[in-house]
């Protein structure tokens, strides 16, 4: 019965004591929980409140496995002291690779976004300036911005110059990003591979190729054919000319609206020509004055003076339409109608024998002027007094 006693005694201090350990346990957790203090962190934007011992924000973020780098923001400072009630505030910095005209540099920011970045990098853009990716996108680590700035040139398109903003390179990119399309013959200066240089100029002159179709006249040739039966200076047309017509179309370059070239390309004969046909006298006046003529007549004395078919005023052709230009050895005499017929054969002292064919307005009553076929006869003859016989 002893035995059994003593059992039962050591079975219940056995379980007080476990059960004061327990007590003991759970007040020293309620304790230790109780002296936490409180924390508001927001981490990247994920808000959460701490209960923490950590003495510094440093070793509260390392509680919270957070390894922070010298780009990262966090507010407060690592170094402070954590109190109940404290806000902290960290966002990772995220590595950016930013190209601006070429330019390439690495830069950490915690913006959230591409406007954000450029704000804290102090870049500011105009509305012609390009951006991607936009300035409304999430910054991303590893991201890569693109800045093209824009910058002023001359364009010249078709002859219609403007000013015009650009971020492009070269021709081609330029002309791509103004939306100008070119047509097959269109010319580009400086050429599409070429880099525009800033305030530059690009002209696009516009090529066109057209065709035109016109009607032109074919102008008749005049044929001369010998005849013996006519006088020499007389003329006679045997067929009237007549003008042709021809179809021809042209190939004709435009640039800018303005020809610069004509080439034809084929021709199409409308209306025949008909070419004119003249007979000329071939007789010679001189061979119808023969000296068997000279035995007959009436003789006096005239004033004669010389002239030639190109003295001033003169068409080369006389009252009786005798060529003098085309005859210059005729003996052609001009004379007063009323005083010597026209036509009647003459014969002249010192000039031989003539036709009174020509008259002249100084050549009145007994005055003649003798044709020469030179200024120089004309001025050795100069004014005398000469016999004439008009033939019968």
């Amino acid at each position: 019965m002893k035995s059994l006693f003593f059992q039962s005694l050591s079975g219940k201090l056995t379980i007080a004591f476990a059960s004061f350990v327990v007590l003991l346990t759970a007040l020293g957790v309620l304790f230790y929980e109780g002296s936490k203090k409180t924390v508001a962190i927001t981490l990247n934007g994920d808000k959460q409140v701490i209960h923490t011992h950590a003495d510094t924000i440093a070793e509260l973020l390392d509680e919270l496995d957070v390894y922070i780098r010298s780009h990262d923001y966090l507010y407060p400072k690592a170094n402070t002291k954590v109190t109940d009630d404290l806000k902290v505030v960290w966002k990772q910095a995220k590595q950016v690779t930013l190209v601006k005209d070429n330019e390439k540099k690495t830069i950490w920011t915690t913006a959230e976004t591409v406007a954000e970045a450029l704000k804290e990098w102090n870049i500011h853009l105009n509305k012609h300036d390009k951006i991607s990716p936009g300035p409304q996108a999430a910054i991303k680590n590893k991201m890569h911005i693109g800045i093209e700035t824009a910058f002023r040139l001359n364009l010249i398109d078709g002859g219609i110059k403007k000013e015009v903003w650009s971020t492009s390179t070269t021709v081609a990119d330029f002309l791509t990003q103004q939306g100008i399309e070119l047509n097959e013959f269109d010319r580009v200066e400086p050429t599409l591979t070429e880099t525009i240089p800033k305030n530059g100029v690009v002209n696009i002159i516009r090529v066109e190729k057209v065709t035109d179709v016109v009607e032109e006249p074919i102008e008749f040739a005049v044929i001369t054919k010998k005849d013996e039966t006519l006088e020499k200076g007389q003329e006679k047309v045997i067929t009237e000319g007549r003008k042709g017509l021809v179809s021809k179309k042209y190939e004709i370059i435009l640039e800018n609206g303005n020809e610069v070239s004509r080439k034809l390309i084929s021709e199409q004969v409308l209306t025949a020509k008909q070419d004119k046909v003249v007979a000329v006298g071939t007789k010679d006046l001189s061979v119808q004055v023969s000296r068997g003529d000279a035995e007959t007549g009436v003789e006096y004395y005239v004033t004669a003076t010389a002239y030639t078919a190109y003295c001033n005023g003169c068409s080369g052709r006389t009252a009786t339409g005798f060529d003098l230009r085309a005859n210059p050895n005729a003996k052609i005499i001009a004379v007063d109608p009323n005083v010597i017929p026209l036509g009647s054969k003459v014969y002249v002292e010192d000039y031989g024998y003539a036709i009174a064919a020509d008259t002249g307005g100084a050549i009145k009553g007994n005055k003649i002027d003798v044709f020469m076929s030179s200024k120089a006869d004309a001025y050795r003859w100069g004014r005398k007094k000469v016999k004439i016989k008009i033939l019968q």
